[in-house]
């Protein structure tokens, strides 16, 4: 295994440019000056444009608050980036600050403590969530020190900042589009009628995406473009960059009342809303893009229902789902008979290479169009990072005996797919098999979840921990996130996890596909997350209530060699069985050769399996 370990250039790189910015912080009178990881639509993946924190530090991690004032540089990460962000800040001025350790304040707790009354500290209002701004400013203000949100201090000082992303949007087309973009209009209309609005701004790329049926690649892995949209109860307009949408395109969108304007011009379109009701969700668009209201305008808040719409996929959707992962089981089927035979024949195999294959086994799977996320493959200590990513620089050779974890995904025409397997190399430990069948344990009981139609999703949290903290054991990340339809991988509003607010937009209803995947980390070590995708299906009504049940909708074996068998209950065992029944039932007809003879060895009963 290799260490990172940054180069003088890249030390010397990141603190120029804190110089560069300091001084023209001093020239502008600004005392602090904060970088948060975000762009005007609040993505999760950034654009070039909006990687600020990115260039300014060197930190590569897809989250993290950047704060310099005259004399100290600090980044703010959680404990997922800790490792990275140590090894990456490394021979710089940048400070690692971790969040939620004894001792380190928050930033906006750091701000309020260090700065001066008197003070300005400025922040870019354009890439500032609403609830980032009022913390803030709940802390500074008392403090006397003023938060400038007006000015963007690192356009002055990054030479050839990327401008907006130029590729084009393309229509996502029938028959994966079941929806037609009338009809989804239509119902946004009508919620927006029954929130009493006459006009709804979107500012989030996957809703815009989902609402317009429409997909581009300006987002690393998400299948979205940047523009915002708004949408008044008889007309409808897209704000997007010039030369994004050809003629075509623009004459259907036109003939379903949707109009194409210069993404710049949308100020303008929203200072000119005088005595407008315009709804808003004030979790999904920033500061700085609300500040072009005019005051006599009313803002209606409340979560954008085009979030609502999206995550409760359609009969047809999930159809075109379960064949996208009959496609990508086919495919990781494929590199698992060639991982294994690579091993055997005694091969170099690292964790880039594991990459580069899974990659191109998806790649040849028809209706494939990209990754979902950055392959993720950990042996032994790496896979104790639930967010680690080899590099070129640093990677770990797959040799000797332990566990391999590989967190991977897919885009499809017709579904986002999202899996991790941990499997055997050489002969695992008796403690890694109890990690693992811990793992197991809890994710089987969370598929086999019976619960009342709207629930609140982080209700759920408990029935995958259980059985893990039976063991003594505990992980840090939540069980579940939602996923789209062709969309990015990580989609509201449901949740599964103890740590987010329960509240009604988390209610769980027919449709929903959450990820399910618990996970056990022992740093230095190892770690272990099993993860498939479920999806809300309806299972029975009584006089005292519906009730929902989850579908597993991934396809892929599960490695059986790395079971304590004494620790699996009788129940759970006969699970087992029958996904594994149902995995190779489905996969079959689509592998072959040595992908199909790996696919029957590795579905074998628990009494038969290797």
């Amino acid at each position: 295994m290799t260490r990172p370990t940054p180069s003088a250039s890249s030390s010397s790189a990141t603190d120029a440019r804190i110089a560069a910015l300091r001084h023209e912080m001093a020239a502008r009178g600004v005392s602090a000056c904060i970088v948060p990881s975000a762009d005007p639509h609040l993505s999760e993946y950034l654009p070039a444009r909006w990687q600020g924190r990115q260039w300014l530090s060197g930190f590569t991690g897809s989250v993290g608050t950047l704060v310099v004032t005259a004399d100290f540089a600090g980044l703010w990460v959680d404990s997922r980036y800790w490792v990275q962000a140590e090894a990456q800040l490394a021979g710089t001025c940048v400070s690692l600050m971790k969040i939620a350790a004894v001792g380190v304040p928050g930033h906006v707790d750091w701000l309020a403590a260090h700065l001066p009354r008197g003070a300005r500290a400025a922040v870019d209002g354009q890439v500032l969530s609403l609830g980032a701004f009022q913390a803030l400013s709940s802390a500074l203000g008392p403090r006397g020190v003023t938060l400038d949100i007006g000015q963007d201090v690192l356009d002055a000082v990054w030479p050839g900042r990327p401008g907006l992303p130029e590729g084009k949007v393309y229509e996502h087309l029938a028959p994966y589009a079941c929806v037609t973009r009338a009809g989804k209009l239509r119902g946004v209309r009508e919620a927006m009628r029954a929130r009493q609005a006459n006009a709804h701004l979107v500012s989030t790329l996957d809703d815009i995406a989902w609402l317009f049926n429409l997909r581009g690649a300006d987002v690393e892995y998400n299948p979205v473009f940047v523009a915002h949209a708004l949408v008044t109860d008889s007309a409808a307009t897209l704000f997007v960059a010039p030369g994004k949408v050809d003629a075509a395109l623009q004459a259907a969108l036109r003939a379903d009342g949707v109009a194409v304007r210069p993404y710049a011009e949308l100020p303008a379109a929203l200072s000119a809303m005088d005595d407008a009701a315009v709804l808003v969700d004030p979790a999904r668009v920033t500061v700085g893009v609300l500040a072009a209201l005019p005051p006599s305008t009313r803002r209606i808040e409340a979560i954008n229902p085009s979030t609502l719409a999206k995550s409760r996929k359609t009969d047809a959707e999930l159809a075109h789902v379960r064949a996208a992962m009959e496609q990508d089981g086919a495919a990781l089927c494929e590199f698992f008979a060639w991982f294994e035979a690579a091993l055997a024949r005694g091969e170099t195999v690292t964790e880039l290479t594991v990459d580069e294959v899974l990659s191109a086994a998806r790649a040849r799977k028809p209706g494939f169009v990209s990754l979902s996320f950055g392959t993720i493959a950990g042996f032994n200590a790496n896979g104790a990072m639930p967010h680690y990513r080899a590099t070129a620089q640093s990677h770990a050779t797959i040799a000797g005996d332990g566990l391999l974890l590989i967190d991977s995904g897919a885009q499809y025409v017709g579904g986002t797919t999202d899996i991790t397997r941990v499997v055997a190399v050489g002969a695992p430990t008796a403690e890694q098999k109890r990690d693992y069948t811990l793992v197991l344990k809890g994710m089987i009981a969370l598929s086999r979840a019976r619960f009342p139609r709207g629930v609140f999703s982080p209700m759920l949290d408990a029935i995958a921990r259980a059985p893990i903290w039976a063991g003594g054991a505990e992980y840090g990340h939540g069980t579940g996130h939602g996923v789209g339809y062709f969309l990015n991988v990580h989609e509201g509003p449901q949740v599964i996890s103890h740590r987010a607010p329960a509240g009604p937009h988390t209610a769980m209803e027919p449709g929903m596909i959450t990820s399910n995947e618990p996970g056990l980390y022992r740093p230095g070590r190892w770690g272990v997350r099993i993860e498939n995708l479920v999806c809300n299906r309806p299972w029975q009504t009584t006089e005292l209530g519906e009730f929902l049940a989850f579908e597993t909708l991934t396809l892929c074996p599960i490695d059986t060699r790395c079971i304590d068998r004494a620790l699996l209950a009788a129940d759970e065992a006969a699970w087992l069985d029958a996904y594994h029944a149902e995995v190779r039932e489905r996969l079959l007809p689509h592998v072959e050769g040595a992908a199909r003879d790996w696919l029957v060895q590795a579905t074998e009963p628990l009494e038969r399996a290797r």
